[in-house]
Parts: C-alpha cells; sequence; structure tokens
C-alpha cells in the first residue's frame, strides 16, 4: 500500500475587507480543494467577512484563522483604521511559511494608497515581503498558461514576465537600473525557475529599456553600458540568456514556443502585453523569497465588492501555481 501523501497546506492572506479579496479567497479555496484532495488551505481575516458561508465551508481541510478588524468592514468602502489589520495578515502568514507550518502563501488585494493615508509607508506586496523575510533582491513575475493555438502555439506554455523595477514612478526607472541589478535580476529568475518551477535549462530573453533598444546609443545608453553587460556575464556564468531587445518585439509570438521568462525594464513594459493576453488569469509570483508566495493579478475592486459577481479565477490560479511550486520544492528537498 501507497503511504499517504503528506497534505500541502496553503495559506491566504484575504486582503483588504472593504475589497473583493474575502470573497474571491473563499470561493476559489472551495474550488481548489474540489480539485486537489491532498492540499489544506486556511483563510486569514476576521471570521465575520465570512459568516454566511462559514458554518458550511469550515472542515479539516479548508480552515479559518480569525484576526480581528479594527472597525467593522463596509464592501465598498475603505477604512484606514484597518490598515494595520491588512498589514498584520502579511506578517503572520510570511512569519508562518518561514517557520514551516505552511508550505505558501497566497495573497489578496490590498489597496497600497490606503496603507499609505493611514501613515505606513508601502509601496506593494513584493517590497512588503521583501523586507519582512529579510531578502535583499526579489524579483516580481507574473505567469499564465498559454492554450495550444494562441497566435499560433503548437502546444500549450506558460507565458512568465518578471520586472527589473516594479512600483516606481516612470521618470525614476532610469536611474534605478544598475549593473549588480541587472545580474541580479537575471540570476534570480534563472534560479527559481530551476529550482521553484522545476526547469532545468530555463530560456530567458531580457528587454531594453529605450525604444528600438537604444538604436545603438542614439536613443539612449542604458543598453550599452548596463543591460547588455549584464546579460554577457550571465551568458558566461551559462544562463541561457539573450538580449537586449526592443520592448516592442521581444514578445514576438515565435518566441512564446521556447522562452520560459521575459525579463522586463519596468512595470508597464511587461504587464501591459502580459494582461492584454491573459487579464483574470495571471498570477503574481515574488522570486528570491525564502518562502513561496502568489498572488492574483487584478486589485480591490471596490466598485463591485461585497455584490457577489467577483471573478475568483486568478486566485483559483494562484492557489495552483502555489500548490504546483510547493510539491516541485518538497521534490528538491
Amino acid at each position: 500500500m501507497q503511504p499517504a501523501q503528506r497534505l500541502v497546506k496553503l495559506v491566504i492572506t484575504t486582503g483588504d475587507p472593504a475589497g473583493v479579496g474575502p470573497e474571491v479567497s473563499l470561493l476559489a479555496a472551495k474550488d481548489f480543494l474540489g480539485e486537489q484532495a491532498n492540499a489544506q488551505i486556511t483563510l486569514l481575516g476576521d471570521a465575520q467577512l465570512f459568516k454566511e458561508s462559514l458554518q458550511k465551508t469550515a472542515s479539516t481541510r479548508l480552515k479559518i484563522d480569525s484576526i480581528p478588524l479594527a472597525e467593522s468592514a463596509v464592501p465598498g468602502v475603505l477604512n484606514p483604521a484597518n490598515a494595520q489589520y491588512v498589514l498584520s495578515l502579511l506578517d503572520k502568514a510570511s512569519d508562518a511559511c518561514i517557520r514551516g507550518d505552511f508550505d505558501a502563501m497566497v495573497t489578496a488585494p490590498v489597496q497600497k494608497s490606503l496603507i499609505n493615508i493611514a501613515g505606513i509607508p508601502f509601496t506593494g506586496h513584493t517590497e512588503y515581503l521583501a523586507q519582512r523575510c529579510n531578502a535583499p533582491h526579489v524579483v516580481m513575475m507574473l505567469c499564465a498558461p498559454l492554450p495550444v493555438g494562441f497566435l499560433g502555439l503548437k502546444s500549450g506554455r506558460n507565458l512568465r514576465v518578471a520586472l527589473v523595477s516594479t512600483h516606481i514612478p516612470l521618470k525614476d526607472v532610469s536611474a534605478s537600473l544598475s549593473y549588480e541589478l541587472m545580474l541580479e535580476t537575471i540570476q534570480i529568475v534563472n534560479q527559481d525557475l530551476k529550482i521553484k518551477f522545476g526547469i532545468a535549462n530555463p530560456a530567458i530573453r531580457v528587454a531594453g529599456l529605450n525604444p528600438h533598444a537604444g538604436e545603438a546609443g542614439y536613443l539612449g545608453h542604458e543598453e550599452i553600458e548596463i543591460i547588455a553587460p549584464a546579460i554577457e556575464y550571465a551568458k558566461q556564468q551559462g544562463i541561457d540568456v539573450s538580449g537586449p531587445y526592443p520592448g516592442d518585439t521581444m514578445f514576438e509570438a515565435s518566441a512564446l514556443e521556447h522562452v520560459d521568462a521575459f525579463i522586463a525594464m519596468y512595470h508597464d513594459q511587461g504587464l501591459a502585453p502580459f494582461k492584454f493576453v491573459t487579464f483574470g488569469g495571471g498570477v503574481n509570483v515574488t522570486l528570491g523569497l525564502p518562502i513561496i508566495r502568489t498572488s492574483v493579478d487584478h486589485g480591490t475592486a471596490l466598485d463591485i465588492a461585497g455584490k457577489g459577481i467577483a471573478d475568483s479565477g486568478s486566485m483559483l490560479e494562484a492557489l495552483r501555481l502555489a500548490y504546483e511550486l510547493a510539491l516541485n520544492q518538497r521534490k528538491l528537498s
């Protein structure tokens, strides 16, 4: 008789209580547990947010770890009093993952502006968790499956887009780039594609910063002075990386057949094309952390919160990816 498989334990931070986070977390958790018999999910959030479904859904494989709100939440209405509550969910989940209580954490959306209004500096999950986990350099990457036939694909592929810079103003992007940052980003993407995604020899494409990748220096020097030298050194380390490619041609259809990850220089350069073809089915994963963290690719959607119409598809995909990464990491441990 085969020994029983150890449960994969996932924890969901249910995000801003005024947004769609609590509802999509519960819906996706129920759907995912119907798919995977050896998974267990814990929802972090005030039990009152789930009161209508609490009795029907709580079980040995779906648990609710209640953390009290500072003030009652009204769907669609942001309340700065609950900003610290939102961060406490992240703190508890990340600490528990570091201890090994959970195999991975999945995060529902938060409202960055609300946390800043409350007087707490916050630029996003990626940066916050990096600081919380003492990770010197992390990389934000979006992932989504592309079906057979999409743009002529002969087989299903996963589109993965990583970012060198994340949530900073566009005017600051050039100054934020450095040879060291570029090289470390390439190294982290390569390492986590191997360790967490189980890809033996990842193929990576890197974009330039400027139009036409700088046009040999006529449209900018970042490609010549920073990006290309980092790519060349990474190649010497045995990494299968190429570029820099112009941002408007890096995602050509033929590249989808053989590229495992694309690295963009800034947020919208990478995520605009990604979301154009995958919106609602994408997953955000943070590379370079000592823990596994995935997330939805959408925001709090305050306009539809509490109306029962929010699409839980992205959260379901985030759970599926967290589960897959946890299994990959377990094989290597």
